[in-house]
């Protein structure tokens, strides 16, 4: 779900609260992923970032509302390594993963660094008090840290 933009609160809810009703008819989702509106992203004259307070309260109200989904993504290029550290408890289970040169949230004006290496996350995610796990794409466990 994209945030930041235009919408209204209620309309976040409102959009959190049809995936959750899908995900209790349909179970067809494996992970939630709201992603922080970038300001270059549109041309509707959004020249403002998310604030830190809103991105943990989307976290968390949708950890919240969507306890139907087994996986809630904080998506560290977009609101930064410090603030995926504070989603993990916040509701987040998963941020993403390493990345040799990310360009698609690079180009609509994301400032994180394009790329994070497995040690970084590891420690990361360590020093956050959580234990890493790296896993495929269906969530199946590969390795623990």
């Amino acid at each position: 779900m994209l945030y930041g933009s235009i919408e209204s609160k209620e309309e976040r809810l409102i959009h959190m609260d049809r995936l959750r009703t899908l995900q209790d008819r349909t179970n067809g989702y494996m992970v939630f992923i709201p992603l922080a509106m970038q300001p270059r992203s549109i041309n509707a004259g959004i020249k403002r970032r998310t604030t830190a307070y809103d991105d943990m309260r989307t976290l968390a109200i949708s950890r919240l509302m969507l306890d139907n989904f087994d996986h809630i993504k904080a998506y560290w290029i977009n609101i930064g390594v410090q603030l995926t550290q504070m989603a993990l408890t916040f509701g987040s289970s998963d941020i993403h993963g390493t990345l040799i040169e990310e360009r698609i949230s690079h180009a609509v004006g994301a400032l994180t660094s394009s790329g994070i290496t497995r040690d970084e996350l590891v420690y990361l995610i360590k020093s956050a008090g959580k234990t890493p796990v790296e896993r495929d794409t269906f969530y199946n466990i590969i390795k623990t840290y």
